[in-house]
């Protein structure tokens, strides 16, 4: 890609403010806004942003996957795999986009631009990609880390603390195997009504001692819930 114009340098240098960085290499800055729509529309030999698309999306997932490691050791690998899916995905990373206004720095062809492309979530989110790969490229992973991790941090908090999708049978056996080298057992102590509504309600033991209750539409749901009461208790020990 050509040398960056003064005026194309002017336009991004409120965006490097707004990132609190400032690159060395402002080549790098101007490819990642670049979407593919405005290199096929000129005759320059231009490239567009979707390699630090790529690289982006994995500097921002081994981000959150090394945060979650150091401030989750008590949730299961599968519940990180899914609160990092939950931080990394189209919509967070369009909301990110959008709190920096990255849309007015985009470069973007005619029809694109006419579509409404600088507030579609799609294109957003590849953006903040790019933005993450072409800083990273410039400094390196401590600057992408010190830019981006702020950004990530609440989102992470609100997935984590939200309960929808834990698998707490998984949780609360890693925390009982590495806490107590055992695992829980779960048994069904009633069933209620008719066979085509059944509800059950099952316990969970930790070397004997029933440590949560649950029901549930079928034995697994029962389970779960069971586990989540016992995770509470597990979590309210650590706090204590």
């Amino acid at each position: 890609m050509g040398e960056v114009s003064s005026n194309r340098a002017q336009e991004v240098a409120s965006l490097q403010k707004s990132l609190g960085y400032e690159f060395s290499d402002l080549k790098l800055l101007n490819k990642a806004l670049t979407h593919k729509s405005y290199v096929n529309e000129k005759l320059e030999n231009l490239k567009h942003n979707e390699r630090f698309e790529f690289l982006g999306d994995a500097v921002l997932d081994i981000l959150v996957s090394d945060y979650l490691v150091r401030e989750f050791s008590e949730y299961a690998e599968g519940t990180l795999s899914k609160i990092r899916a939950a931080v990394v995905n189209e919509r967070c990373l369009a909301s990110f986009a959008r709190k920096i206004e990255l849309g007015k720095y985009l470069l973007l062809g005619k029809g694109e631009n006419s579509s409404g492309g600088r507030d579609k979530s799609s294109i957003l989110a590849n953006a903040f990609e790019a933005v993450a790969g072409a800083l990273f490229k410039d400094g390196g992973l401590e600057s992408a880390t010190k830019i981006f991790l702020p950004l990530l941090e609440s989102e992470i908090a609100n997935c984590a603390a939200s309960w929808a999708f834990r698998d707490f049978k998984s949780d609360l056996q890693e925390i009982t195997q590495n806490r107590l080298v055992c695992t829980p057992s779960y048994k069904v102590i009633n069933e209620f009504g008719p066979d085509h509504a059944k509800e059950f309600e099952v316990v969970v033991k930790v070397k004997s001692e029933i440590m949560g209750k649950g029901l549930g539409k079928t034995k697994k749901e029962a389970e779960q819930a069971a586990a989540k009461i016992a995770m509470e208790k597990f979590l309210n020990l650590s706090d204590a």
